[in-house]
């Protein structure tokens, strides 16, 4: 087996997962001009490379919230918009895929939602507009069990989890705690990037709105796999970093019947990955007039330049939208969603979920 290098230890690559070199040169340049250029030029062979290859079996999105956001952090300050607030969608996915000859299942995402009321940004939010503005703002959606069930599967048939970034994660009852809490996919395991995994144990000022500080205490980590790599971790299923956003950023990116998909919390909506064809009031002439080609989901900001080359990266390593080819096919995993609190702030295009394939029967999809 494969080992990545951690100061957690090193963590085995399970069979049919292999590392993905082809970013690494141009991690290693210190210039942020030459990188990009770099990770460019990498991404387009990348992208060739992945499209001729296997696809994922199957794919279905799993809705979890709406929630209040910050215009001013969803378009980078770019949006002329009246009211301070857009409304998002976050949304899980579901991916079937062949690793090594076997069917594998991963849910990306798979926020604990209770958990995550305790991320200290939200929180004062809350504790400024009380209840009645959070419920109605608030979507119900049926619990992710729930929606895995009428998809034939249960918790204990998932292989791998992972997000995008830690904000907002409480990881607690998702891997169970040595302090009585049950994991929530116990044959699972996480695919974590170490050096956020480290950051979280220390965070900096400028990082402790969007973390729950608690959110990973005690917690079981034999079913961590703690990564500091680019990994194709099955047939048409890449984990690439992308950090920016924050220090582990990562970016799932699919192979499917439309071509290569990919998702991340980069952007939140299309049109962040292709602000010249927005119809969203400011993005085309902000990015026109700074010669820009990405706006940012620029809630962290002191990164802002390495989270720049990784929209890069993402919007040159996917395809293009079939019915909208100035749009680039990066589902957000926070979509911007019509809103009455947002009213003229509608993405040019709106994704809402991805469906492909045909589900596996859980006798062929149960853990290992």
């Amino acid at each position: 087996m494969e080992r990545t290098n951690d100061a957690h230890g090193a963590s085995a690559i399970p069979h049919g997962m292999r590392r993905v070199t082809d970013f690494d040169a141009a991690h290693e340049l210190s210039a942020p001009g030459p990188r990009l250029r770099a990770i460019r030029v990498a991404a387009e062979k990348l992208h060739h490379a992945f499209i001729e290859g296997p696809r994922c079996h199957a794919v279905r999105t799993l809705p979890l919230s709406t929630l209040p956001y910050p215009t001013r952090y969803a378009f980078g300050g770019a949006a002329l918009a009246p009211f301070p607030f857009i409304t998002m969608t976050h949304r899980a996915l579901l991916v079937q895929f062949f690793q090594g000859g076997e069917m594998k299942n991963l849910v990306w995402n798979p926020t604990d939602l209770e958990g995550a009321r305790a991320t200290p940004f939200f929180a004062r939010l809350q504790a400024r507009f009380g209840d009645r503005v959070t419920r109605l703002l608030q979507t119900k959606y049926d619990p992710l069990e729930e929606q895995l069930a009428r998809l034939g599967l249960t918790p204990a048939q998932i292989h791998y989890v992972g997000f995008d970034h830690f904000h907002t994660q409480d990881l607690r009852n998702l891997l169970g705690t040595t302090d009585g809490r049950s994991a929530r996919f116990p044959n699972a395991k996480l695919l974590a990037p170490a050096v956020e995994w480290s950051d979280w144990e220390d965070l900096h000022p400028m990082q402790r709105p969007w973390f729950v500080a608690a959110g990973k205490e005690k917690v079981h980590t034999h079913n961590v796999l703690y990564t500091d790599a680019d990994l194709c971790v099955g047939d048409g299923v890449l984990v690439v970093r992308t950090p920016g956003h924050t220090s582990g950023n990562q970016t799932l990116f699919i192979n499917t019947t439309e071509g290569i998909w990919g998702t991340s919390e980069n952007g939140t909506s299309a049109d962040n990955w292709s602000p010249h064809d927005s119809r969203i009031a400011g993005l085309q002439q902000t990015s026109r007039a700074l010669d820009v080609e990405v706006i940012l989901n620029s809630n962290t900001p002191e990164l802002a330049a390495t989270q720049y080359t990784s929209m890069v990266l993402e919007k040159t390593l996917t395809s293009r939208v079939s019915r909208a080819p100035a749009f680039v096919q990066m589902f957000p995993s926070s979509e911007v969603t019509p809103s009455v609190i947002a009213p003229g702030v509608t993405p040019t295009l709106l994704h809402r979920a991805l469906t492909f394939g045909t589900l596996a029967a859980p006798s062929t999809a149960s853990a290992a």
